[in-house]
């Protein structure tokens, strides 16, 4: 059954003799980030970047020569952050006063510098707020979407040509997704397109005025909450409507904007719009879904000039429908059309089920299979005269990989070759790509499994030129440090194989016993097992802890067959859980898990699996901790959830829906640890869903611990964790050792190569607010984890009261007020000051520390005294923003004997300082 392991080891990093082992400040603190290089490409040979000193560089690949054509201090004049070039490369667009939405969204001012006459234009300044500007690919026509209306200028100092009039926040989207699109379906914060001459603009209108709203409170430093709105169509309820338009921008205000016409076999039902692609000037592609997602149809549509209107004849409309469950993958793949303006190349299943590359010529039933075998090919680069590039995860037969491909369009038969499978073999298996205008060059960016490396590539020979990043760096650093293993393997459970990635302590032995902890995603369409390199918390638990760390890809899981992915349709919450706990078990059969201390936790869809599979009754784990699950697929949004379980109707199939439920295993929670954690101001999964848990939780009786908190980033959640953790330093585990800044992705960054699939549900990063970026810069807030970092208890008297005797010190060393201490005390999200302490010497610390100790669940007064308090508890079955309310005399006699029994700690003398 057990193939040899795949191993993580690299000469380049010493994992087993390093001095010492990776911290959970290190990760906190980002000390052993990567960098990735992707050249912003403005024509076939030159690209954009910045230089360490932010200066903006031209580099010509050809003559391998480099220009400034910006220094920082010009940058500096408007405070800007980001930069977009207009594609004559006459005009640089400066962006400032970056303001985060939602997913991909944002806001922010624009200010144009002229490069050829030198200064800002001052001429008709763009608004402030702007949520979207596109500079056109030809020339340097601008178009900006502000307060949902879409604006065109015909070159910076013009005056703008309002495009449309009628948008109206929450209600009309001109240009840019509503939110459930843009989560959903789009996966950007744009909806326009230019034709590829500049001309023509295509643009959708998304229209919720009819939509259902989301309400919740935003807990800032104002007398009251702000209320947040947004409209948000959940499971069943009514969606937006969608149109696309196309305005000819020569003449804009003679004509006005022409709709597409929605093919009729699309229209007679609900639908949705999910791509648009140019072919030419007077052709468009435009993709739309049933809204039972199993059926999508491409329309090609023509200009017709004598008439002024788009023409999408029925026999330039192709099908694309699934027998076995959805369409496409996470998105119903886009094409990639041939010079001859009517073929094209596109990926979807093939008669075994594998996604492949297909090439299709009039019809998708006469389409000629381009690639095929039992893997899928994943993402289509570029279609150029002579090639198709591609990533696939073919070789070598492991899913986690991406290779880039090439296939030579013009021999016969044609041939196909993998530019980097040995390239760099040991150190990298996972690329990614990014082509110049007419692919002459290519950057392969590669992110491992050994340290990510991104180099340049002429496409003639396919021949590298230079390292662009090699993060040589990191790897000197990490020479320092002692890493875990990394193993991948595949189980075979019932004929059904589970890839998984095992993260081992760096001094593993097989003979002895160690703790599980299941890191677990688990949505339709994810992948957690990639040959990826990274440096997280997970690696901190194996490395510094002593805890193995599995991650596991069960059904419904990307990338292996649509047998694999479609087994979950219309049943999610069933295959997911299973194959978790079928693989618990195998890893137990190993012989080096210590089976009473296995433990399981996931964010967003992860909590939902953390839940069912705690909720399961199999006795498999002991302890988990469910970040933002969602609870009912009936409060989740409808693209997503009836993507993959139909509708919640009686005629469909509303029976899963509600057997599908955390709240129905309530009972099966009796014995096992939860730890249930949710942002008041979740934006994607409400706290709703874990108001219900606890609601289904108390009624049954069970003992758990939640915290809810309007902060939302995974770096309170490891600042959580920092607590957790120190909860087990008194009781280290057998043979544990003692106790460059990295390139961000712009977040203007051009997407030429948009919508590669994402591979983890979009959520799965779950942030808990809109601004936790703005939270996260503060300085108050890096001083706080600072302090937090200073004062880790090691249960030795004596050392404590050394440290305690340094608290005035620190506070004065990192300019800590008292004003700012007691901010981020709230800043946790808390439920108030004191239940702060009592949730870190209770909630917090005792989800690791059991898994590291096997400490045993508390001591809980006498059943009859529980069902006796349990009867008073929660009146009206709901959560409160109250905290006092919901914490009932039963818990408050609890918080007291901990207030007795409890030691004091340097936040008892930091507040005495303050």
């Amino acid at each position: 059954m057990f193939t040899d392991f795949y191993h993580h080891n690299y000469t380049f990093v010493n994992t087993d003799d390093g001095p010492r082992a990776l911290t959970l400040e290190d990760y906190l603190n980002g000390n052993f980030q990567y960098k990735t290089f992707f050249p912003y490409w403005v024509s076939d040979n030159e690209y954009l970047h910045q230089s360490a000193e932010d200066d903006i560089i031209l580099y010509n690949v050809e003559i391998n020569y480099a220009t400034t054509i910006m220094t920082n201090s010009t940058m500096k004049q408007v405070n800007a952050s980001n930069y977009v070039m207009s594609s004559d490369q006459y005009f640089i667009a400066l962006e400032s006063n970056y303001s985060k939405l939602w997913r991909y969204s944002y806001t922010a001012s624009y200010h144009i510098y002229d490069l050829i006459n030198g200064g800002f234009v001052r001429e008709n300044q763009l608004p402030h707020k702007i949520q979207y500007i596109s500079w056109s690919p030809v020339g340097h026509k601008l178009v900006y979407v502000y307060q949902n209306n879409i604006y065109l200028k015909q070159s910076p100092r013009e005056a703008p040509i309002k495009i449309t009039s009628d948008g109206k926040q929450n209600e009309i989207f001109n240009g840019i997704p509503d939110w459930v699109y843009e989560e959903e379906m789009l996966a950007t914060k744009y909806a326009l397109w230019w034709s590829p001459s500049g001309r023509y603009l295509a643009y959708v209108q998304f229209n919720d005025s009819d939509i259902p709203v989301i309400e919740y409170s935003y807990f800032g430093e104002d007398q009251y909450p702000r209320k947040i709105t947004i409209p948000y169509p959940k499971a069943g309820a009514k969606n937006p409507t969608v149109k696309v338009f196309v305005v000819d921008t020569i003449y804009s205000e003679a004509f006005g904007p022409k709709e597409v016409p929605v093919p009729a076999i699309i229209a007679s039902s609900d639908h949705y719009f999910t791509w648009l692609t140019w072919v030419t000037d007077t052709r468009v592609c435009v993709q739309w879904l049933k809204r039972i997602q199993n059926f999508s149809v491409l329309a090609i549509c023509d200009f017709k000039e004598h008439s002024n209107t788009w023409d999408c004849p029925e026999n330039q409309q192709h099908i694309e429908e699934s027998q076995t469950g959805w369409a496409g993958g996470f998105f119903v793949s886009a094409p990639y059309f041939t010079s001859d303006s009517s073929s094209y190349y596109k990926i979807f299943s093939d008669k075994n089920g594998y996604k492949h590359i297909h090439y299709i010529n009039g019809s998708v039933e006469n389409a000629i299979q381009v690639t095929s075998g039992e893997w899928e090919a994943i993402y289509i680069f570029r279609v150029t005269n002579d090639a198709i590039f591609y990533s696939s995860n073919e070789f070598e037969g492991y899913p986690g990989r991406r290779n880039i491909y090439k296939i030579s369009i013009g021999s016969k038969p044609m041939r196909k070759q993998c530019i980097t499978c040995n390239l760099r073999k040991e150190r990298c298996q996972y690329y990614t790509a990014r082509f110049s205008e007419r692919s002459k060059y290519y950057a392969l960016i590669c992110y491992g499994p050994g340290i990510p490396i991104s180099t340049l590539f002429e496409n003639r020979g396919d021949r590298e030129l230079r390292v662009l990043e090699d993060n040589w760096e990191l790897q000197s650093a990490l020479q320092e440090i002692r890493l875990p293993k990394e193993e991948i393997n595949k189980l075979e459970v019932d004929g059904i194989t589970l890839w998984y990635k095992m993260l081992l302590p760096p001094q593993f032995d097989r003979s002895k016993k160690y703790p599980l902890l299941i890191q677990v995603y688990g949505g339709p369409c994810s992948q957690n097992v990639k040959e990826t390199f990274s440096i997280s918390w997970i690696t901190y638990l194996a490395s510094k802890e002593g805890i193995i760390v599995a991650l596991v890809d069960g059904r419904g899981t990307a990338y292996q067959g649509d047998k694999i992915l479609h087994a979950v349709y219309r049943r999610l919450g069933v295959y997911e859980v299973e194959d978790q706990i079928s693989a618990v078990k195998k890893f137990i059969e190993m012989g080096f898990i210590d089976e009473k201390r296995i433990a399981i936790w996931g964010w967003s869809y992860g909590g939902y699996v953390t839940s069912l599979a705690l909720g399961s009754g199999s006795g498999v784990f002991k302890c988990g901790m469910a970040v933002a699950p969602v609870s009912s697929w009936e409060y989740y949004a409808s693209i997503y959830t009836e993507r993959f379980m139909g509708l919640p109707i009686k005629s469909d199939n509303l029976e899963h829906y509600k057997n599908s439920t955390v709240m129905a295993r309530a009972k099966n929670f009796q014995n096992v640890e939860y730890l249930l954690i949710h942002g008041t101001a979740d934006d994607n999964v409400h706290f709703q869903n874990s108001a219900q848990i606890a609601k289904a939780l108390v009624n049954a009786q069970v003992d758990f611990q939640a915290m809810a908190m309007k902060m939302k980033s995974i770096y309170f959640v490891a600042g959580l964790l920092l607590m957790i953790v120190q909860g087990s330093w008194q009781n280290p585990l057998q043979d544990t050792e003692e106790k460059s800044r990295s390139f961000k992705a712009s977040h203007s960054e051009p997407i030429d190569e948009s919508r590669q699939p994402n591979e983890v549900k979009r959520h799965s990063q779950g942030t808990f607010t809109s601004d936790y970026t703005k939270y996260l810069d503060t300085r108050r807030a890096q001083d706080f984890v600072q302090w937090l970092m200073s004062t880790k208890r090691n249960g030795q008297q004596g050392q404590e009261d050394k440290e305690n005797d340094k608290v005035p010190d620190q506070l004065s060393s990192n300019a800590i007020s008292k004003r700012h201490a007691e901010f981020e005390r709230h800043a946790e999200g808390t439920y108030t000051s004191d239940i702060t302490s009592y949730l870190e010497g209770q909630a917090a610390k005792e989800f690791i520390a059991w898994l590291v100790n096997g400490r045993g669940r508390r001591d809980f007064p006498e059943k009859a005294l529980v069902a006796e308090e349990m009867g008073r508890r929660h009146a009206d079955g709901t959560f409160t923003s109250d905290i006092n309310k919901v914490l009932d005399d039963m818990a408050a006699k609890e918080f007291l004997k901990w207030l007795i029994n409890t030691k004091v700690t340097q936040r008892d003398l930091l507040e005495e300082y303050q």
